[in-house]
């Protein structure tokens, strides 16, 4: 039982857990920060006497979290939230925003939408940062945990406390390489290639694969991967199809053949995802004001 004042914390306190969680690592950690490694010693010492718990033991060479640090992060990234509110809700102005944004994002999404996005904030904001992790299929608990401030996905949680927004949408095409076969001919062809997809974990087949199989469509998956950069690497040299959003052309599979699919597919929407509690945050409306802004320049070189 911890005999210290729980005035004693403040906001650095949280931000270094929070930190030291995510980069799994002191010393990544204090690089993040900006500090040394001693004074986040110091500091996680200091916290370790408010909260009455080591909070990371060694393992390894590395360290871990224990499930009491899990917990409180949990808690921190709240607290920081309402922090960052309370600093910017008189008049909010991003030149003085010192944060980074947390954004959960696919390597599709990632790379249309994330690199304009990170110039197009810190233009504005030079003391912003951007940390992307991986969507897979985003859960209500991703943003309500505050793991990240927003997700990037065609596939946007069903729960009343998750808000979200149409971006684009995308139409599907089928990639192969012209080196070695032509565009199927018809169903028939198409239906008789071997065929490659992405397979999310824990095995989520992406919306167009789930589609057609409801259909009856029947395809012959020779190999799925867990994210669409492994796609290119199965389709060179082969005679091999992959069914796939047509954006993906015009970068991670660019420099493959496309065409329509031989058979009717609805469009691939994009939405933009976040927890209730961000609704009016004024740097939370700024980070998604600008995340629209940008998508027009990323679908118009995408499409080049």
């Amino acid at each position: 039982m911890s005999n210290f004042d729980h005035l004693n914390l403040d906001g650095r306190l949280l931000q270094l857990l929070v930190a030291v969680i995510d980069e799994g690592s002191i010393t990544r950690a204090a690089e993040h920060l900006g500090v040394t490694q001693s004074a986040v010693s110091h500091l996680l010492d200091k916290l370790r006497g408010i909260v009455g718990d080591p909070l990371f033991v060694k393992s390894g060479r590395g360290i871990v979290a224990t499930a009491r640090a899990e917990e409180l992060a949990v808690h921190a990234r709240v607290l920081l939230d309402e922090l960052r509110r309370f600093a910017t809700a008189a008049e909010f102005d991003p030149t003085q925003l010192a944060t980074t944004f947390t954004i959960a994002a696919n390597d599709f999404q990632r790379d249309l939408l994330l690199p304009l996005l990170l110039d197009r904030l810190r233009a504005a904001a030079p003391g912003v940062t951007l940390r992307v992790i991986p969507s897979d299929v985003p859960t209500p608990e991703m943003l309500r945990d505050a793991h990240c401030q927003l997700a990037i996905s065609p596939r946007p949680p069903e729960a009343g406390d998750i808000l979200q927004k149409r971006l684009f949408e995308d139409s599907y095409r089928v990639f192969y390489d012209a080196a070695c076969r032509t565009a199927p001919d018809g169903l028939d062809d198409y239906l008789a290639a071997e065929h490659v997809t992405v397979l999310y974990e824990p095995r989520r087949s992406l919306d167009i694969d789930n589609l057609l199989a409801a259909q009856g469509i029947q395809r012959r998956f020779v190999a799925s991967v867990p994210g669409f950069a492994g796609i290119p690497s199965f389709l060179r040299g082969s005679r091999r199809l992959a069914t796939l959003p047509g954006l993906l052309g015009g970068g991670l599979l660019h420099g493959l053949a496309s065409v329509a699919p031989p058979l009717p597919c609805p469009p691939m929407p994009m939405y933009m995802i976040w927890h209730l509690r961000h609704r009016h945050d004024p740097a939370h409306s700024w980070l998604r004001a600008e995340l629209e802004a940008i998508v027009p320049t990323a679908l118009a070189r995408a499409a080049d």
